[in-house]
C-alpha cells in the first residue's frame, strides 16, 4: 500500500517526486533534425579561458541579490509552496532558474532527457518526444557516432520544446546486474561507458544547450539511494567510476555535473570535498558548475564549501538550503563572497562554454521532424540488438516461413519502456500504462510501453505468412500454437525502473516455464528479451536463439523484426556480463533489500510490532576497481554470456596481429569477413601486465563494416590510463614498465590473436 513505510521514505527523502518532473511544451512536427546540423565546436584551452573570463566579468557586474538567485533553483511542481516564486513563468518541468535580463543571462529551464524529452506521468497534456532505446543498447552499439547521433536528436528536440539544460548524460558504471537503473547507464566498463557518455554529451551540446553528466558519483543502486554509503579505496574509485566519468568529461565538456544522493566514504556526493573539491575542481580543472540532484542537499555551509555550486529543485530537500540561510551564512563571513562568486562564475561559464548565452534558446515552441528522428532511434537500436545465441542458424527467419507465431510480451501492440525520471511520452502513444500502486516508484512512474508492434512489423515483412499472436498467458495454449508453427517467436519482458532494484534476476510471471513450454514443442524457438539488464534463463540449452533487445525505443517493433528477417545485420556487443546464476555477481541482492521488505511487512501489519524502518547503511564494494567481467575472471566464474559478447549473420577472422610499443600502445591487425553477407565487426583490444594477477581490461575497441570476403587493415590504439594503476603517493597514475599480454578479441572471454608488448614506465597527472 502506499501508506508503508517504503512508501514513506521515499516521499520523504527520495527523488521519487523527482519524477513528476522533465519538461516540454508541445511542439508540432515540422523541421528540426538532429542529423543536419553541424559538429560541436572543439573547445582548446584558450576558448575555455575566455568562457571563465566572461563569466568572471559578468559576474563583477551583478548585485548580490542577483547572485544568489542564480545558485538555487525551483522544482515546477512544487514552485506554488515556495513565497515569490515566478510560477507563471514556469513550465511544468524539472527545473527553473529565473535569468537576468539586464545581464542577457536567460531563464534556465531544465528537463530530464536520458532518452528522450521527458515527460514521465504526462504532467504537459500531448507533448511527445522521440524515444531513444535504453542507453545500454546505445553502449551495445560500441559506435560513438551512434552516442553522438541520439545526444543531437535529443538536444534539437528540447531545444524546440525551449528548454536550455538537459539532465541527460548518466555514466554510472554497472556494479550488479539487479541495479533498477542499470538500463539508463552505459554498463559495467569504465572506457566505454565514458567514450559512450562523452559522445552523447557532445551531440546534446552541438545545439548550444548544456548537458549534464551524472550521478556523480558512484550512484550504484536504488535501494536506499538517499542513505545508503559507498565504501571503496581511492585507487580503485578512480580505476573505475571516477575513471568513467573522466573520460566523459574529457570528451564531451559538459556545462553541468549532477551530484548523486547517496554517500560516499561517508560524505553525500553534493557535499563531499574528495569528489568536488579535490578530484573534479582541482585535478580534472573542470570549468562549469556542480549542480544536486533534486532532494540531494543536506546542509548550507557544508555543501557550499564542499563544491556544490547550485542546489536544483529546492522544494524536494527538507529546507531551501541556498536561499534565506545562504544569504544569512555570506552575511556572517561563514561563507565567503569569494565563494559565492566562484559558485556563480562557474554556473556561466557553463552557459557559455555550451552556447547558451551567445545562442538565447526561443521562448515558444519551434517545429519538429518527428519522423526523421525516429530514423535516429531505429538505427540505435538496429545497431544495438545483440544476438546472444543462434543454434543452427534459427535466424535470420526465411521468408518461406508460412506459418509464424508471436508469443507474448505484448507484443502485438507495443514494446517495453524503462520507468523513472527518463520516461519519454513518445510519438505514437502509449497503448499500454500501468499506473503502480505500491513502491518507492509509485508517485512518478508507469509500466509503459511505446506505439511499436513487432507483430505489425513481422507481418510487414512477410506479407505471404499466416503470422499468429498469443498472449502467453496460458503456457498449454501457446504450446499448442507452436506445435503448429514453422517458427514460434517468444517475446519476454522484464521492467525495471529508477527508485527500486530487481529483487530476483528471473522473468517474472511465468515466464520462464511459458518458454519452455513453447520450446518443448517447437525446435525452432527463438527468445526475444525486452529487459533492462541480465536474466537468469534456465531453458537456455533448449532454446537454439536468444536475441537481447533491451528496451528498443519507439522504432522498437520495426528494428526487432528486421533483425529476425535478416535486414539488418546484428552487431551489438553485451555492454555487461550477464551472470549464469545470480551467486556469481558480487552481491546476489541489493544490500538494504531485506529490510526495506521486513519494514514494508511490518507497515501494512500492525500487529506484527513495530515498523523495522530502514536506516542508513555502508556498502563495501569488495570487487573494487575490478567491475563486471574483472570480477568474474579474478574470481574464476564463466558467465552466461561475457562482456563483449554478440553474434553475427556472417563470421569475421582477425590476423597479422603487429604491436607498437614502449611509451604507448597500439596494435594493428587484418580483420576479415570470412561469410557470405556483409555485416559489422567490433574488434576489442585487452589488456594484462605478465606476472600480475590483476583481470585484463579493455583498453580500446573499433567497429567496422565489411562486405563478403572483404579484409581491412585496422589500428586500435589504447587508452593510456587503462594500463596503468593509479598512485596515491604521487598523486597520479603509474604505468609499470615491462612486458604486457595483448589480446584482440570478439569479447571478454575471447583470445582471438594475441602477443607481448613492452611498456616503458612513465606516471601522468591524476
Amino acid at each position: 500500500m502506499r501508506s508503508s513505510a517504503r512508501a514513506m521514505f521515499f516521499r520523504r527523502h527520495s527523488s521519487a517526486l523527482v519524477a513528476l518532473l522533465a519538461a516540454g511544451v508541445i511542439a508540432a512536427p515540422g523541421l528540426v533534425h538532429a542529423e543536419s546540423r553541424a559538429d560541436p565546436p572543439v573547445q582548446t584551452d584558450g576558448a575555455a579561458t575566455d568562457a571563465r573570463a566572461r563569466a568572471a566579468a559578468l559576474t563583477a557586474r551583478m548585485t548580490r541579490e542577483e547572485k544568489l538567485q542564480l545558485i538555487h533553483g525551483y522544482f515546477p511542481p512544487m514552485a506554488d509552496r515556495t513565497p515569490g516564486a515566478p510560477v507563471a513563468d514556469m513550465i511544468p518541468s524539472a527545473g527553473h532558474v529565473p535569468g537576468i535580463p539586464r545581464l542577457g543571462i536567460p531563464t534556465l529551464r531544465e528537463s530530464d532527457a536520458s532518452l528522450g524529452v521527458a515527460n514521465q506521468v504526462e504532467q504537459r497534456r500531448g507533448d511527445v518526444a522521440t524515444a531513444l532505446p535504453s542507453s545500454l543498447a546505445t553502449a551495445a552499439t560500441f559506435d560513438p557516432a551512434i552516442a553522438r547521433a541520439g545526444g543531437a536528436m535529443i538536444g534539437a528536440e528540447a531545444r524546440a520544446k525551449t528548454f536550455n539544460v538537459l539532465l541527460a548524460g548518466g555514466v554510472n558504471l554497472t556494479r550488479d546486474p539487479w541495479a533498477g537503473r542499470n538500463f539508463e547507464y552505459l554498463g559495467e566498463d569504465p572506457l566505454l561507458a565514458g567514450v559512450m557518455a562523452g559522445e552523447h554529451i557532445r551531440g546534446v551540446q552541438s545545439n548550444r544547450i548544456v548537458a549534464t553528466v551524472k550521478h556523480y558519483a558512484f550512484n550504484a543502486q536504488e535501494t536506499g539511494r538517499m542513505i545508503m554509503d559507498a565504501r571503496m579505496s581511492e585507487a580503485h574509485l578512480r580505476e573505475s567510476d571516477l575513471l568513467a566519468f573522466q573520460i566523459a568529461i574529457e570528451r564531451g565538456r559538459p556545462g553541468s555535473v549532477m551530484c548523486a544522493y547517496n554517500r560516499v566514504n561517508g560524505d553525500y556526493a553534493c557535499e563531499n570535498d574528495f569528489l568536488l573539491n579535490q578530484v573534479l575542481k582541482r585535478d580534472w580543472a573542470y570549468p562549469g558548475w556542480v549542480m544536486s540532484d533534486w532532494g540531494a542537499v543536506h546542509s548550507t555551509e557544508k555543501a557550499a564549501l564542499s563544491g556544490l555550486d547550485q542546489e536544483s529543485g529546492q522544494e524536494l530537500d527538507s529546507a531551501i538550503f541556498f536561499g534565506a540561510p545562504f544569504a544569512a551564512a555570506v552575511e556572517a563571513g561563514r561563507i565567503p563572497e569569494a565563494r559565492l562568486d566562484d559558485m556563480v562564475s562557474r554556473v556561466l561559464t557553463g552557459l557559455i562554454d555550451a552556447g547558451v548565452l551567445d545562442a538565447p534558446v526561443v521562448t515558444t515552441p519551434q517545429p519538429i521532424d518527428y519522423a526523421a528522428n525516429a530514423d535516429v532511434a531505429q538505427r540505435a537500436a538496429e545497431n544495438g540488438i545483440v544476438l546472444l545465441k543462434n543454434d543452427g542458424e534459427v535466424l535470420p527467419l526465411a521468408r518461406t516461413a508460412r506459418r509464424i507465431v508471436v508469443i507474448g510480451g505484448n507484443a502485438d501492440v507495443g514494446v517495453l519502456s524503462g520507468g523513472g525520471s527518463s520516461q519519454v511520452r513518445s510519438v505514437g502513444g502509449a497503448p499500454i500504462e500501468i499506473p503502480l500502486t505500491s513502491g518507492a516508484a509509485a508517485s512518478f512512474a508507469r509500466v509503459t510501453y511505446h506505439a511499436s508492434s513487432p507483430l505489425a512489423a513481422i507481418r510487414a515483412l512477410a506479407p505471404e505468412a499466416e503470422v499468429a499472436f498469443v498472449a502467453g498467458d496460458d503456457a498449454a495454449a501457446a504450446a499448442r500454437s507452436a506445435s503448429e508453427a514453422d517458427v514460434a517467436v517468444v517475446f519476454a519482458t522484464q521492467w525495471t525502473t529508477e527508485a527500486q532494484d530487481v529483487e530476483s534476476l528471473s522473468l517474472p510471471d511465468g515466464q520462464d516455464a511459458l518458454i519452455g513450454a513453447v520450446a518443448a514443442a517447437n525446435p525452432r524457438t527463438v527468445v526475444v528479451l525486452e529487459t533492462g539488464g541480465p536474466v537468469l534463463m534456465p531453458w537456455i540449452d533448449a532454446v537454439p536463439t536468444v536475441v537481447q533487445a533491451w528496451y528498443p525505443g519507439q522504432r522498437g517493433g520495426e528494428a526487432i523484426a528486421r533483425i529476425l528477417f535478416g535486414e539488418i545485420n546484428p552487431s551489438g556487443r553485451l555492454p555487461m556480463t550477464f551472470p549464469r546464476a545470480a551467486e556469481q555477481a558480487p552481491r546476489p541482492v541489493a544490500p538494504g533489500l531485506a529490510e526495506l521488505k521486513a519494514s514494508d511487512a511490518a507497515a501494512s501489519n500492525p500487529g506484527a510490532g513495530p515498523a523495522v524502518g530502514l536506516q542508513a547503511f555502508a556498502v563495501d564494494y569488495v570487487e573494487g576497481a575490478d567491475a563486471g567481467y574483472r570480477w568474474y575472471e579474478r574470481e574464476g566464474h564463466r558467465p552466461l554470456f561475457p562482456f563483449g559478447h554478440g553474434l553475427s549473420y556472417t563470421e569475421f577472422r582477425y590476423s597479422n596481429l603487429e604491436i607498437a610499443d614502449g611509451d604507448t600502445l597500439s596494435v594493428s591487425l587484418d580483420v576479415t569477413n570470412t561469410g557470405r553477407r556483409a555485416g559489422s565487426d567490433t574488434p576489442q583490444l585487452y589488456v594484462s601486465a605478465e606476472g600480475s594477477d590483476r583481470p585484463r581490461r579493455l583498453a580500446g575497441w573499433t567497429k567496422l563494416t565489411l562486405e563478403p570476403g572483404e579484409t581491412r587493415r585496422v589500428t586500435i590504439t589504447t587508452e593510456p590510463r587503462i594500463l596503468a594503476s593509479y598512485d596515491t603517493t604521487l598523486p597520479g597514475w603509474r604505468i609499470t614498465g615491462g612486458a604486457y599480454r595483448v589480446t584482440v578479441a570478439r569479447h571478454a572471454l575471447d583470445e582471438a590473436v594475441a602477443g607481448r608488448a613492452n611498456l616503458t614506465e612513465r606516471t601522468l597527472q591524476p
